[in-house]
């Protein structure tokens, strides 16, 4: 169910730089929805960032050594 959780937000951020290039073509580099995408974007990437360190102390995924 976690790694589930993780593959749904990585595809969210993808869809959110999808929306925010749509809206950059479309509109230019001014464009308010274009900011509000990337916005998006960096506030789920950061929230993911988080969220996985949490997974990772609490034993809910363990981190591959090299």
């Amino acid at each position: 169910m976690f790694k589930i959780f993780i593959v749904a937000v990585l595809l969210f951020i993808i869809y959110s730089l999808g929306v925010a290039l749509f809206a950059f073509v479309k509109e230019g580099k001014n464009s308010d929805k274009m900011l509000k995408a990337l916005t998006f974007r960096i506030a789920l990437s950061i929230g993911l960032l988080i969220f996985m360190m949490l997974g990772a102390q609490f034993g809910l995924i363990s981190p591959h050594g090299m």
